[in-house]
């Protein structure tokens, strides 16, 4: 796994960096987490940060980001591989000219997962839907987030266990 990660990586880094006047991603991103009944989780991603703010005023505004992400659950010898879009909106407190910008976020995106069963869990379907809500920390080239993410097929098949995540998250800023 430590392979594709660098390689991911690595990949990130060289293509934005080949981009002219607009980046194709502003942020990469690394996560790691755990669900209640405790199959581990592993993500990385890559950030395309809107370009507008909406709603500014002395004490925040809101904004927002693309998110692509690769995922990797594993638990007890079983694994599934994930790919997921979403949307994300952000609400940063505080002004612009603050070097520290504390954040709440929420987004509803789009997950394909490689196999629909991982240990106990039955999602019943590869194409899942992938609910967040996260606080963070924005400083200089880093941002901090926890993030609590929710996957499910929203009851299109039976049965829909879902999975929740606890996930702590790091953002390379570029």
């Amino acid at each position: 796994m430590k392979k594709w990660v660098l390689i991911l990586s690595l990949c990130c880094f060289t293509v934005n960096g080949m981009a002219e006047d607009k980046r194709l991603i502003d942020e990469v991103t690394l996560g790691i987490g755990e669900s209640k009944d405790n199959i581990g989780i592993y993500r990385l991603g890559a950030r395309k940060n809107f370009d507008k703010t909406f709603f500014d005023t002395d004490y925040g505004r809101l904004s927002g980001y693309y998110e692509a992400s690769l995922n990797y659950w594993e638990k007890g010898g079983d694994h599934i591989y994930g790919i997921a879009l979403s949307p994300v909106f952000v609400y940063y407190f505080g002004n612009k000219s603050n070097s520290i910008h504390p954040y709440i976020e929420g987004g509803i995106g789009v997950a394909c997962l490689s196999d629909t069963k991982i240990q106990n869990r039955d999602m019943s379907s590869n194409l899942n839907f992938e609910d967040r809500v996260g606080v963070g920390i924005r400083m200089e080239s880093f941002d901090f987030n926890a993030r609590y993410l929710h996957y499910s097929n929203a009851e299109i098949v039976q049965p829909n266990d879902g999975i929740d995540i606890f996930i702590f998250t790091i953002s390379y800023i570029f």
